[in-house]
């Protein structure tokens, strides 16, 4: 038995898990079993150490602690040499020293994003809606596309000529931060609205593609195109405004929630076939983020997202045999880490 150490550190709450897995089969999703779970509220600690040393008592009085092969840790930040320095927290971690700390024969850092891209390789089939079949070919890239609280991007390149989880080296990417390029007149007085209320000089697409883009559009539109509607602003004052909005145009009993929500998805099918076209991914093209499976049927309704994707002019035909999925698994960070894991011992 095989048991690793796993974690998805955000700034708001920390999921640590320990998980037992089973061989690593090509083409099959590697088997993982949770063992032991706590989430942890990140701002209650210090630094990171007594907050996985607790854990780790508390896994080894309600299992009797089995030996752990190692330890990976997703982490929303920028890893460099193993150690990271995390945006909203005043922690930092050096994967070395952790592991000598909680007495493992390792501990690698990733990045958060990066874990979801392995987070696939754990996933089974039912975990995955299909936009567009494509045509699978095991030897390519696969690229995965999230829009959350703001947009990530990793890649994943295959490595030699057989295939499988082992066969692929996961990277980060800030591909969120590209520019955001609108097409329609009204795109470009939404990124004329954000340069001037955010007081920047360019918009990076994470600004329109993002679950914070969402409340974005909907306010420019308010203060534009509907301005005089009643209605207008309605969903503000809602402890989740985009969440809101999103559900209203999912209901369709709201034009400017609808409309907010067809400039998303328009945005976002544009950002997936972009993404398509920089990589080439004939393994497949993930769109994670829990924005997209809670937008499931904004994303499948009429040709909107594909359109997106595929019209890219002259070179249009190249994206018809990349496998578009959603991810539709919102725990497929933590499953990721579990999975870097088991592959970097």
């Amino acid at each position: 038995m095989t048991v690793v150490f796993a974690g998805d550190i955000g700034g708001t709450k920390t999921i640590l898990r320990l998980v037992r897995v089973g061989s690593v089969v090509p083409n099959a999703p590697i088997a993982l079993e949770t063992l032991h779970e706590t989430t942890y509220a990140s701002q209650d600690y210090p630094d990171f150490t007594p907050m996985a040393q607790q854990f780790l008592a508390s896994a080894s009085s309600a299992l009797g602690m089995p030996t752990i092969a190692g330890g990976c840790l997703g982490i929303a930040g920028p890893v460099v040499g193993n150690r990271v320095e995390l945006t909203n927290l005043s922690w930092t971690i050096d994967g070395q020293q952790l592991a000598h700390d909680l007495h493992l024969p390792f501990m690698t850092l990733i990045n958060d994003f990066a874990a979801v891209g392995y987070g696939i390789f754990g996933l089974p089939s039912s975990a995955f809606k299909t936009l567009q079949p494509g045509v699978v070919d095991r030897t390519k890239p696969i690229a995965v596309l999230g829009a959350g609280t703001g947009l990530g991007e990793c890649f994943l390149m295959p490595t030699g000529t057989t295939s499988g989880s082992n066969n692929y080296a996961v990277g980060a990417s800030e591909g969120g931060h590209v520019e955001y390029a609108p097409t329609t007149p009204l795109e470009f007085e939404l990124a004329d609205y954000i340069r001037a209320t955010a007081q920047v000089d360019r918009v990076s697409l994470e600004r329109v593609v993002s679950g914070s883009g969402i409340l974005t559009i909907y306010q420019f539109l308010c203060a534009s195109k509907f301005a005089d509607d009643p209605q207008a602003g309605r969903y503000l004052d809602r402890s989740t405004p985009a969440a809101a909005v999103s559900q209203a145009a999912i209901a369709g009993d709201d034009a400017i929630a609808v409309q907010t929500m067809e400039l998303f998805v328009d945005a976002y099918g544009r950002a997936a076939g972009d993404l398509a076209l920089h990589l080439l991914p004939y393994g497949g093209l993930y769109i994670a983020g829990g924005v997209a499976a809670k937008n499931l049927p904004l994303l499948e309704a009429g040709d909107r997202f594909l359109n997106g994707f595929r019209q890219k002019g002259r070179v249009s035909g190249v994206l018809d045999a990349v496998p578009l999925h959603v991810v539709l698994d919102a725990d497929v960070g933590a499953i990721g880490s579990a999975v870097c894991a088991v592959l970097s011992r």
